[in-house]
């Protein structure tokens, strides 16, 4: 992989797991924003939710809702966990330790944490 600043590398990782939302999950977020920091990638998507989830997240019942979506969400990103994790890994030339998310249901944000097999050099 030839050498590139950790900027760019940011910017690809984002591109690419904008690409994986529209592609795997159906909808692509609003806005990401990736950073590397040492050992980990931390990945901010915004407004991710489809129209129809936001619609069952805010619903009377919306605690019941929160909880089918959150739990859908995760399913279908253990689904697509080995494509997401290729993308860091091959983006920074770098093992993936192990991935942590979660989705908020009011903001229809989402956190992605990728930890990896050592830092990633300055």
């Amino acid at each position: 992989m030839p050498a590139s600043n950790r900027s760019e590398l940011e910017i690809r990782i984002s591109q690419a797991i904008v690409r994986f939302e529209k592609e795997f999950m159906g909808r692509g977020p609003m806005e990401t924003r990736t950073w590397i920091i040492d050992d980990m990638v931390l990945v901010r998507l915004k407004n991710v939710l489809t129209p129809a989830e936001q619609q069952l997240a805010s619903d009377e019942d919306s605690e019941r809702g929160r909880i089918l979506i959150k739990q859908l969400r995760q399913q279908l990103l253990e689904r697509g966990r080995p494509m997401l994790e290729g993308i860091v890994r091959e983006t920074l030339g770098i093992p993936v330790k192990s991935l942590h998310t979660d989705i908020s249901t009011r903001t229809g944000e989402r956190i992605i944490v990728f930890t990896l097999e050592r830092a990633y050099p300055n």
